[in-house]
Formats: C-alpha cells, structure tokens, sequence
C-alpha cells in the first residue's frame, strides 16, 4: 500500500485548507485510515481517523474543526481544516491499518510522506 498527501500549504490564521491523501496498491485488507501531525521537535500526535465503514474518530483538540470522510471507489481520504490556527502548523501524515480504529500511530502499517501545513498569524 503506498499513501500520498497532498493539499496542503501557506494560509491564514482563521483560513480552511483540504487535505486530501491517495492510497493505492492493495487495500483489501485496510479498515482504518487516518491524518497524523508532527510540528518541529514534537512527537507525532493523532489528528483523525476513519473506518472502511465511515465511523469517524477525532482529536479532542482539533475536534469541531475537522471533517474526515473517504471516497472508497476512489480510495482517497480526505481532511477538512477550518479556523485553522498557527499552533496547527505541522507536516500531515496520512496512515493506513489494518486494525481497528485507532489513535496510536505504532499500530498503523503504512504512511505517507507527509504535506506540510503552515498557517500565519
């Protein structure tokens, strides 16, 4: 399974931006896909997931503020940031799993490279 990010950039404090993330290869096997972020010098922390099935999974810091959903015939997953704020400036890691729905990023089997979010005060 290879993952590819995309949609992110430079916005403003208060700006919307969509992320979008192209999964392809092999999804048989894949229930959950899911956003991660990781700002300079922090640890990788969980923004959302989404099952095969549509139940949804949000951080409680982001949550209101965020909107996942999945186009399965496409196999793409998509993340939809409102008010966005400076602090959410961070690289976007899409992840796939096989297993449940998670908020762990060691139980996810396949990640992307990343897309870089940077939004001005």
């Amino acid at each position: 399974v290879q993952l590819q990010a995309s949609g992110g950039g430079l916005v403003q404090a208060g700006d919307s931006l969509r992320l979008s993330c192209a999964a392809s290869g092999s999804m048989v096997d894949i229930n959950v896909m899911a956003w991660f972020r990781q700002a300079p010098e922090k640890e990788r922390d969980f923004v959302s997931a989404i099952t095969w099935s549509g139940n949804t999974y949000y951080a409680d810091s982001m949550e209101g503020r965020l909107t996942i959903s999945r186009d399965n015939a496409k196999n793409v997953v998509y993340l939809q940031m409102t008010k966005l704020k400076p602090e959410d400036t961070a690289v976007y890691y899409c992840a796939a799993t096989r297993r449940g729905l998670t908020n762990r990023p060691g139980m996810y089997d396949y990640w992307g490279q990343g897309t870089q979010v940077t939004v001005s005060s």
